[in-house]
């Protein structure tokens, strides 16, 4: 990369910026992601090579403005590591995996509020509970985490059953909004339904994130099914009556 980035290389490598590289990070994550649903264990290996290339690039970048070196960053998370692992590399003890993430975000407010104390961190930066859970990630993504993250301070429902009547709950005034509320009404009520589902899902112990990609995978294979079955009698999804449509949809479950 450093040769990619230097005169006499690559004008498109040289051209990148932190910026325009977040793209590539992203879709890199999820090529990573969607090998692993596959479990196509040669196209792991080989997206993992390009997910890695994404931390070389920016690191690179980080270097040739004598901001950090890819050294610094492996040299940090070979330290926090060890530091929030008291369990393994001290002598604490931790039975369980939620014991050991609610030790995870005590060392880790315990190292934020050190930094403040130090000087080392924005003074405009936010220090709630919530401020480290990045707004840009995906939706789903970001209710799972700010949800977890409130539960572990007790911010929380008592039981499965309690989310589920909250889910009813968050239903029936959907279906006000859709009947008698303005469309901002009913974006807002059906962003609240989502947002009970992702607790629905924290509390039976599922990752929603995995759960909807499982279920577009599934969708993808059955609607295939659909279009081979019709391609195969000549005809095409658009125009075939949807009791026909219903009828291959059953067959491909099956």
């Amino acid at each position: 990369m450093s040769r990619l980035r230097a005169p006499g290389g690559c004008p498109w490598d040289r051209e990148q910026t932190f910026d325009s590289i977040k793209p590539y990070t992203l879709e890199e994550t999820y090529e990573v992601l969607d090998a692993v649903d596959r479990r196509d264990w040669d196209e792991l290996s080989a997206e993992l090579g390009d997910f890695m290339l994404q931390a070389v690039f920016f690191a690179q970048m980080a270097s040739e403005e004598q901001l950090f070196h890819i050294g610094d960053s492996l040299d940090a998370i070979n330290e926090k590591l060890v530091r929030r692992h008291p369990h393994v590399f001290a002598d604490e003890t931790a039975a369980t995996g939620d014991d050991v993430k609610k030790r995870w975000d005590e060392i880790k407010a315990e190292e934020r509020k050190a930094k403040a104390e130090q000087g080392t961190t924005k003074a405009e930066a936010p220090q709630g509970l919530l401020a480290s859970v990045p707004r840009a990630l995906p939706a789903l993504v970001e209710a799972q985490q700010i949800t977890s993250r409130a539960a572990r301070v007790g911010f929380d429902w008592r039981s499965t059953d309690e989310v589920l009547a909250k889910l009813e709950e968050e239903r029936l005034e959907f279906a006000e909004a859709r009947a008698r509320g303005s469309q901002d009404q009913i974006e807002d009520e059906l962003g609240d339904l989502l947002f009970v589902l992702v607790n629905v899902a924290r509390f039976v112990k599922v990752d929603p994130e995995q759960a909807l990609r499982r279920t577009n995978t599934k969708f993808r294979e059955r609607f295939g099914h659909v279009e081979r079955r019709l391609a195969a009698q000549g005809k095409q999804v658009s125009g075939t009556p949807i009791e026909e449509l219903e009828a291959l949809w059953q067959e491909a479950k099956h």
